[in-house]
């Protein structure tokens, strides 16, 4: 079930720009962009509102960026390459022009001593032979100032190719993008820092669409959770990762996702009690789960390895009472999104329909709960986005988001956004506030989702 490296080194920098620019790929309303473009950059008007717009060439262009960079190095090293050629043609005429000199006074030694050889005068022809002997040992010189004048041809040849490859090279680059790349680089860089400032103020969205998976890796069971820590501090990028839903308590941790990808270097970390279901979240350093075979949520503490506290949720179900329609003791499913943690479960209260229930992170105590009218059973997974509970049709073969249920007006509607079910087994599907970005568990793949938020501008 292995990535191949090519694939692997191809999915790395597919993470790598969905993390980067996960948060860009926003909607921002009422704003129409240009057919066949999106609409980026950030703008406040004469009433201190934020307003975001951003413009990203299409697809088409943007798939070229690859090439445009290789051209660009390209380009750079055939620069560098003319500018060595350069000094080595420099070099090349100056000892040239003394091996032209050597090579003519060679040839007029030469010709001076068989004058004197062919003369009359023979003591000093005897005189000047002994010198000839001399000479003669000079003359396989002769070729060799031959083949470095036909060198130094060459050299002028080669210079001569390279103006203009350079000069083809150019033109190239100019027909592929007129903007230099670090001068493109720098205005991405800027603009996604005025964006994500504006997303700030922006704060939360609606879901209007989830991207194609990324598969990050192929491991373990076929059922299972990965994840990373939204509250994280800059600079860390650790990975968790738990396999199986059950009679399991070793949480694996990776320092990167780069080391999860292409590693099997992990920390391996010992949970006092195994864990139910896929439902673990990390979240400010903390891992939330539920423990086996019962209604109880456990807080560990990661760097000290103790419980920091556990509660019980009164009257969830468990024990496959009202799980998923996956199974796998997926009882109480816990989740964080812009707002925090969350508990998704049922209670028989409420007729096995889903109930919803924003926790305290540092006492588990239910801060305010909402009853839906969705039976647990029937959901395949769920999501928090920006106070909303989003809820899948199923979790095997064509799978959509069909039901959102509103925490901020108590309401519910039913919707109908794609998700790409790849390896047709969802086990785990949970919202990285953080990444903006959908961790799932699909059949032994871990999956990467991005996703598009709508903002209304008041």
């Amino acid at each position: 079930m292995g990535l191949t490296q090519m694939e692997s080194e191809e999915n790395l920098l597919n993470v790598f720009l969905l993390l980067l620019f996960g948060s860009l790929f926003t909607m921002v309303g009422p704003s129409a962009p240009e057919e066949g473009w999106q609409v980026y950059s950030s703008a406040q008007d004469s009433e201190g509102r934020c307003v975001c717009t951003v413009v990203a060439p299409q697809q088409t262009v943007c798939s070229r960026d690859a090439r445009t960079k290789q051209l660009r190095q390209l380009l750079e090293k055939v620069q560098n390459m003319s500018q060595s050629i350069e000094v080595l043609d420099q070099r090349t005429q100056r000892d040239l022009q003394f091996v032209e000199k050597m090579e003519e006074q060679v040839k007029g030694l030469e010709n001076k001593f068989k004058q004197v050889e062919d003369g009359h005068e023979s003591n000093i022809a005897r005189q000047y032979k002994s010198i000839k002997v001399k000479m003669e040992e000079l003359r396989p010189l002769i070729p060799v100032l031959e083949a470095y004048k036909a060198d130094a041809l060459l050299v002028r040849q080669f210079k001569e190719e390279v103006a203009n490859v350079t000069e083809l090279l150019g033109s190239l680059q100019e027909q592929m993008g007129g903007l230099d790349y670090q001068e493109l680089h720098g205005r991405v860089m800027n603009l996604e820092d005025r964006l994500r400032a504006c997303m700030q103020r922006l704060a939360c969205g609606k879901l209007t669409g989830i991207s194609e998976p990324i598969t990050i890796k192929s491991s373990g069971s076929r059922f299972g959770s990965w994840m990373t820590d939204p509250l994280a501090p800059t600079g860390d990028n650790r990975v968790w990762y738990m396999d199986g839903y059950h009679n399991n308590r070793f949480v694996r941790e990776y320092q990167s996702m780069y080391d999860f990808m292409t590693t099997d270097n992990f920390t391996s970390h010992r949970l006092p009690h195994p864990w139910s279901g896929t439902g673990q979240v990390v979240y400010n350093g903390s891992i939330y789960f539920n423990k086996f075979q019962s209604h109880t949520i456990i807080k560990f503490d990661f760097s000290t390895s103790l419980i920091s506290r556990s509660r019980q949720l009164d009257f969830a179900g468990y024990n496959n009472m009202y799980h998923y329609s996956w199974g796998g003791h997926s009882d109480i499913d816990l989740m964080v999104d812009e707002g925090g943690l969350w508990a998704v479960y049922a209670t028989n209260q409420n007729a096995g329909n889903i109930v919803l229930s924003q926790l305290n992170p540092n006492t588990l105590q239910i801060i305010r709960s909402w009853t839906t009218n969705h039976p647990k059973r029937s959901a395949g997974e769920a999501f928090m986005i920006c106070g909303t509970l989003y809820v899948t049709n199923g979790y095997s073969g064509g799978t959509k988001v069909y039901y959102a249920y509103s925490t901020n007006s108590s309401t519910y509607e039913y919707i109908d956004i794609p998700l790409t079910n790849k390896y047709s087994h969802l086990s785990m599907l949970d919202y990285n506030p953080r990444d903006r970005a959908l961790y799932a568990w699909n059949n032994g793949h871990q999956v990467l989702y991005n996703v598009t938020l709508y903002h209304i501008i008041q």
